[in-house]
Order: structure tokens, then C-alpha cells, then sequence
């Protein structure tokens, strides 16, 4: 039995994380949750929005598994994702992206990966006001965290067998910073001759990716631009309902959905929990219980295979409870 510190979140989160505890418990996972809350739920209760005890927990577990949580825009507290990504080092993001049966999407065989590195870039919300009117944000960029975030690209890449990886940057008008992180990728590729290395200025492989995104495979990325295209290649495989993320550090790692928290849909029982899901799959296999990783995961691709059982998101007429039924008959 593994502990695992366990987040809800807000909005749907409750919804479509305890709904993934039911499959994930169905598939056989050996897991003891330890619950906390964070963000609006914790600052409700008078907490801190990332409470002691949280931290701590995992700190021990080295693993959390995380709804969805609500980050203010313009105001309030910060993101609660950045802080932990920062407080445990947590420098790779890891989004696969790929089709499911019987979801209406523009392409077919969209199967690629989206690594990005967590720590540095304009993504850090490092920014103070010069004088009034006038703010500065701050892009970081590092050889340390450059040269980290490649080679946990290339080892991924290496040990799945994957053919491809393309560095997305924009070294040609950033060329300190991005031209950083793009040779120190390129000094990494050179350790691995069985992957292919190539480069794409961010604006160009945008487009790239809604013209033919079967092109790509892996997708190496700094900070913000991995946060913008990785919501573009879910969207071109039916939308942020369907894709799910790992932050992975040393010696930590936590598992989510990519979804915000939907508060206009809380409480409907209309939400869909595959991201959480397919979250809850990716925990297993870091975890090595690739057994129920792999009874949950043909389970759920199951479903979508019969078609009968989908939620409105993906054209279907069911809600949290029938879809997440389906999942649990195809268990038993």
C-alpha cells in the first residue's frame, strides 16, 4: 500500500477526483490517501492556501495526486500549481496528447508528447512595478535547468522508443535566453544519436500543429510557451477534458488534470473525469503498479470504444456517475 497525498480541489474537482478514486480503487491500485486542502478551499476554512500539514505530507509521500484548483486572475493568491512546482522542484511537466476512440477531433493519429520545463521563464510571475504604470516581468532562463530539462526529454524519449524530439523556441529574437535553452538542448541531443533532434520557432510550429500535427512526436519547450501549446495540442484532440499532466521532480512527482476548475458546471453532475483519470493511470505507472495502470487504462479506452456511456463534452448525453459506471463495469 502506497501513501498518497491526496488534493480534491475546487469546483468539479471533488466531482471527477472522488469518481477516479472509485476506478482507481476498481483497478486494483494499492494506495492510502492522505487528504488536505489547498487554495480557495483551504483560505474558506481560514488556512493557509497551501496549508503546513499539506507540505509536509508531501514531502514524506513524495507523490500527491491534485484536482483541479482555482488560481485569481489579476488579484488574490498566487497559483498554487507554481508554488508546489517550485517548493518541490518539481521541473518537468509531462503531457501525453492522443486521440480517443469515438471523440470528434479534426485530426486522427495525434499521438505526440509535451515536455516542459517547470522552473524558470516568464512563467514564474517573477514581476515588480518600476515606478507607477510602468511593471517588469523577469525571464529567467539557466544552463542547470536548461540542460535538466533536456535530458529528461531525451531519456523519456529513449527509454518509450520514440523517434523525435523538436525544441520549440524563439531564439531568433530572444537570442540570449531562448538561445540558451536551445544549446543546451542541442549538446544533450548529441548524447543520444538514436532520437532525432530538430528545432521550431514557437510562432512557426503552432501553425505546424494545426495544419498536420502527426509531424510531431515529443515537443521540448520553456515554461510559458509549454504552457500555451500544450492546451493547443489538447484542443486538437477534443479539448482539456481529455488530457492529463505530471510535474516531476527528483524526488517528488504529482499527478492532475490540466482543466481548470469549471465552477460555472460544479455541483451539475456533468463533469468528465477522464483527465483525472488518465492522471490517475499516470500515477500508477511512476508508482509500478502497471497491472492496474493497465486495467484502468482498457477500461477507460473501453468505454470509449462501446461509445454509449460519454459525457456531453465529447457529444455524448451522460453524466459523471453513468460514465464513471461504464469504467467500473468494464473492471468487474
Amino acid at each position: 500500500m502506497r501513501d498518497v497525498t491526496l488534493v480534491r480541489g475546487d469546483g468539479i474537482g471533488p466531482e471527477v477526483v472522488t469518481a477516479t478514486m472509485q476506478v482507481l480503487e476498481a483497478a486494483g491500485a494499492k494506495l492510502h490517501w492522505i487528504e488536505f486542502k489547498a487554495g480557495l478551499n483551504a483560505v474558506s476554512e481560514g488556512k493557509a492556501v497551501l496549508p503546513p500539514d499539506l507540505l509536509e505530507s508531501f514531502e514524506h509521500t513524495g507523490v500527491c495526486f491534485k484536482g483541479p484548483v482555482t488560481t485569481p486572475v489579476g488579484a488574490g493568491f498566487s497559483s498554487v500549481n507554481v508554488a508546489l512546482r517550485r517548493r518541490f522542484e518539481l521541473f518537468a511537466n509531462l503531457r501525453p496528447v492522443y486521440n480517443l476512440p469515438n471523440v470528434r477531433s479534426r485530426f486522427d493519429n495525434v499521438d505526440l508528447v509535451i515536455v516542459r520545463e517547470n522552473t524558470e521563464g516568464l512563467y514564474s510571475g517573477l514581476e515588480h512595478e518600476v515606478v507607477p504604470g510602468v511593471v517588469e516581468s523577469l525571464k529567467i532562463a539557466t544552463e542547470k535547468a536548461s540542460t535538466r530539462i533536456a535530458k529528461f526529454a531525451f531519456d523519456y524519449a529513449s527509454r518509450l522508443g520514440r523517434r523525435k524530439i523538436n525544441v520549440i523556441h524563439k531564439a531568433n529574437i530572444l537570442k540570449l535566453s531562448d538561445g540558451l535553452f536551445l544549446r543546451c538542448a542541442r549538446d544533450v541531443a548529441r548524447n543520444y544519436p538514436g532520437v532525432q533532434f530538430a528545432d521550431t520557432i514557437v510562432d512557426n510550429a503552432c501553425m505546424q500543429l494545426v495544419m498536420n500535427p502527426q509531424q510531431f512526436d515529443v515537443l521540448l519547450l520553456e515554461n510559458l510557451y509549454g504552457d500555451i501549446v500544450s492546451d493547443l495540442c489538447a484542443g486538437l484532440v477534443g479539448g482539456l477534458g481529455l488530457v492529463a499532466g505530471a510535474n516531476l521532480g527528483e524526488r517528488h512527482a504529482m499527478f492532475e488534470a490540466v482543466h481548470g476548475s469549471a465552477p460555472d458546471i460544479a455541483g451539475k453532475g456533468i463533469a468528465n473525469p477522464t483527465a483525472v483519470m488518465i492522471a490517475g493511470e499516470m500515477m500508477l505507472r511512476h508508482l509500478e503498479q502497471r497491472e492496474a495502470a493497465d486495467r484502468l487504462r482498457g477500461a477507460l479506452l473501453a468505454v470509449y470504444a462501446d461509445g454509449q456511456h460519454l459525457t456531453g463534452d465529447v457529444g455524448g448525453k451522460a453524466g459523471t456517475e453513468e460514465f464513471t459506471k461504464a469504467v467500473l463495469s468494464r473492471l468487474r
